[in-house]
């Protein structure tokens, strides 16, 4: 019993940080895999694989720390998104307790089978028969974040379009003065050549203001 608990911890203390440089989506989609993964490493451990219940725990740990990531990310976001993630989560067809429910189960059944306690056979089977219906549950949490991360992803695509768009407008005016400067420059003969010199530079920028605005249109139609 008391090495079983050593072990766990150990386990939990190896887990790297959950949400360490994922976004929520791919850590929202991770959630679908890390349950399937959980629940085969379950089962082998229940065969006697002392390796595969290690594997499970640090599963187990790496999927709770990751769900209380998931569940706290609202407070980061905008009002609209945060309302669509705690209403997934936490509304009346929430599946946050799905998820806590079977987190709940799979803890259970881990514990049984270090404690090699006679419940553990029932406990695997009841695990596995929930197999699609959190599998389900983790899929409208995923689709929910995917879905805020494409409405950000429109919206700043119009934010960039717009700013791309008084960019060129501003390039444009530049043109017009500096082809004014250099006509001015060219009538002042002698007179004009140090005006000449600012217009030609002035020219340089507005050349290289309409490339890096063109660069950004093409970045946005990549994004």
């Amino acid at each position: 019993m008391h090495s079983s608990t050593h072990s766990s911890s150990r386990s939990v203390a190896s887990t790297p940080s959950a949400a360490a440089g994922i976004s929520t989506v791919n850590l929202a989609a991770r959630q679908r895999m890390l349950s399937q993964r959980m629940i085969l490493q379950t089962v082998l451990a229940s065969q006697g694989d002392k390796d595969k219940l290690q594997a499970a725990q640090r599963s187990l740990a790496l999927f709770s720390e990751s769900q209380q990531t998931l569940l706290q990310v609202s407070k980061t976001m905008d009002a609209p998104s945060a309302r669509k993630v705690d209403t997934v989560y936490l509304g009346e067809q929430g599946v946050g307790a799905t998820i806590q429910l079977f987190t709940k189960m799979v803890r259970t059944a881990l514990d049984y089978i270090a404690q090699r306690d006679n419940r553990q056979a029932a406990a695997v089977a009841e695990l596995v028969e929930h197999t699609d219906q959190v599998l389900e549950a983790l899929n409208k949490a995923t689709t929910v974040f995917d879905e805020i991360s494409k409405t950000k992803s429109d919206s700043m695509m119009r934010e960039l379009t717009g700013i791309v768009s008084d960019i060129q407008s501003v390039a444009r005016e530049a043109k017009v003065v500096s082809f004014n400067a250099l006509v001015i420059a060219a009538r002042a003969g002698q007179f004009g050549r140090e005006f000449a010199v600012v217009a030609n530079v002035l020219t340089g920028i507005t050349g290289r203001i309409d490339g890096l605005s063109r660069e950004a249109i093409v970045l946005a139609g990549r994004s």
